[in-house]
């Protein structure tokens, strides 16, 4: 693959890429860390890429392993490249500044869950099918429907857990 190929679909792809980074890894120094071992799994594997799912779907099935591989490895890494910032980065603020309050409670609610979860719920956010979920963490679609219920209902209970403090603190 040609280098300006790959900086192009990792552009297109990049809020996706973020997400992924932003949902595993609070802190930003470790997010860049964890966005170039991502960039450097995708450039690795890039060839394998037969078309058979969408290449957002194949991103994703990269960047969340990837991800969830990055956390559970605690030996020292070490980056063969460096990526260019630009390629990818995006400013905290505009993901931090403009979220309303609901949104933000529920990335931490997500933060919460185990890594499958979380990337399962990423992918339910995005609309993607429970067969392309299923696909991609590699689980079966009614495990897919069955932790997707387990999920929302958590949320829920979440969300009335703090409007009960929010209500209580209030009075």
């Amino acid at each position: 693959m040609e280098k300006n190929e790959f900086i192009s679909v990792i552009k297109q792809h990049r809020n996706l890429i973020y997400k992924i980074c932003s949902t595993y890894c609070q802190n930003p120094d470790n997010r860049k860390d964890i966005e170039q071992e991502i960039l450097l799994q995708l450039w690795r594997s890039f060839q394998k890429f037969d078309g058979r799912v969408k290449m957002s779907t194949w991103i994703y099935k990269v960047a969340l392993n990837t991800a969830v591989y990055y956390y559970r490895n605690d030996r020292k890494r070490t980056r063969g490249i460096a990526i260019n910032e630009a390629v990818i980065s995006l400013p905290d603020e505009e993901y931090n500044t403009d979220l309303d309050r609901e949104i933000a409670l529920v990335y931490q609610f997500i933060e919460k869950l185990n890594e499958i979860d979380k990337a399962l719920v990423l992918l339910y956010l995005d609309n993607y099918k429970y067969k392309e979920i299923a696909n991609v963490l590699g689980i079966s679609e009614t495990n897919v429907g069955s932790k997707i219920s387990r999920i929302k209902k958590y949320l829920k209970d979440q969300f009335a857990n703090h409007q009960k403090i929010d209500n209580h603190e209030i009075r």
